[in-house]
């Protein structure tokens, strides 16, 4: 396909050559009568063809000096144009959008290219970087402020000793959710590093699952809720300290957000070469727009109901996180007040026992 590509551009050049020769003889020799009427002389023989042929190259050079020149100017001002680009892209202006027509299959079209999808991504970047920061403000504002406001009120020496007790509560459950909030965004900082120690072994999914469910035991009988687990016997190769992360994480938001008197369902099994598991809860659900954002950073699907039970909207994107480092997925299926489900794949050294 190059070959035939460059076949006909030799070709069309040899055209075009021929052509621009063929105008320039005429003029040759149209500019070289006029001016031996001027003069009153004729020249003839060989001393007339010599004088066309002068005359015809020095147009053509004049032509080439010409479109050279034209060129040249254009190509200055397209390269003016990157360099004013990239100096604006270089102090944060990536709103940059370099509108020149070129070939994007030349070097100067690839260039063109790349930079305007340089400047497209950085913008996406630096948009979330600004959510992020403003999300991160606002997460750790809200709790000094409470912080704050009791730390003042303590300062009243008419408090009663249960006001006091109640005040020096509510500044050690939030100095509690500000230490889990920074734990949290150093934990998915280290994940998406992609330094964070990995290390998978084979070891029983079901016995870790079974484990995760009696060390939560206190907090789903306290709020009577019925417990259904369904495991088969199997192992994976995976990294046990991640993976039990991901089962408290998902396990402890089903008994949040399931009042009391609710049920709850743990399943594990074999599909294929894959580990599926299930967690099913008849919980407050989810709308479909929740469920878009759900394992976005700092997306709370009730900002008040999960700021009042400690969350911080960081714990499903370290769950998602640790599951696509193991190569896994992570859905989610929820109906608002009928309840949600957490289905996670784990693909890969799976074996039955």
């Amino acid at each position: 396909m190059k070959k035939r590509q460059v076949m006909k551009r030799f070709l069309l050049g040899i055209l075009i050559f021929m052509s621009a020769n063929a105008i320039l003889t005429f003029i040759a020799y149209y500019v070289t009568s006029k001016f031996y009427g001027l003069i009153g002389k004729h020249p003839h023989g060989v001393w007339e063809q010599l004088i066309t042929v002068l005359v015809v190259f020095l147009l053509f050079s004049c032509g080439l000096f010409f479109f050279s020149f034209i060129g040249r100017r254009r190509q200055w001002g397209v390269w003016d144009t990157i360099v004013d680009a990239l100096r604006r892209m270089a102090k944060g202006d990536f709103s940059v959008k370099l509108d020149i027509q070129s070939n994007e299959q030349d070097p100067l079209g690839k260039l063109v290219k790349g930079i305007n999808e340089m400047a497209e991504e950085l913008g996406e970047m630096e948009k979330m970087r600004q959510e992020f920061i403003s999300n991160v403000s606002h997460e750790i504002q809200s709790p000094l402020t409470s912080i704050n406001g009791f730390a003042r009120a303590l300062k009243n020496v008419n408090l009663t000793d249960e006001e006091r007790l109640r005040y020096l509560t509510i500044i050690e459950m939030e100095s509690g959710r500000l230490s889990k909030i920074s734990d949290n965004l150093l934990k998915l900082t280290s994940l998406e590093s992609n330094h964070h120690p990995f290390e998978p072994v084979e070891y029983r999914l079901d016995k870790q699952l079974r484990s995760v469910v009696l060390a939560s035991e206190p907090a789903w009988l306290e709020k009577e809720i019925e417990m259904n687990v369904e495991l088969d016997k199997l192992t994976v190769i995976a990294d046990q300290d991640l993976m039990n992360q991901v089962w408290t994480n998902v396990l402890h938001n089903s008994i949040k957000f399931t009042p009391a008197g609710g049920a709850i369902g743990v399943k594990a099994k074999i599909q294929g070469d894959q580990a599926v598991i299930s967690i099913t809860d008849t919980g407050i659900g989810m709308t479909e727009e929740d469920q878009k954002h759900i394992f976005e950073r700092f997306y709370k699907a009730d900002p008040s109901r999960t700021s009042s039970k400690g969350g911080s909207g960081l714990g499903l994107s370290i769950v998602k996180k640790i599951v696509e480092m193991h190569h896994g997925t992570i859905s989610v299926q929820s109906s608002p007040g009928k309840g949600t489900v957490f289905s996670i794949t784990i693909p890969a050294g799976v074996k039955k026992v």
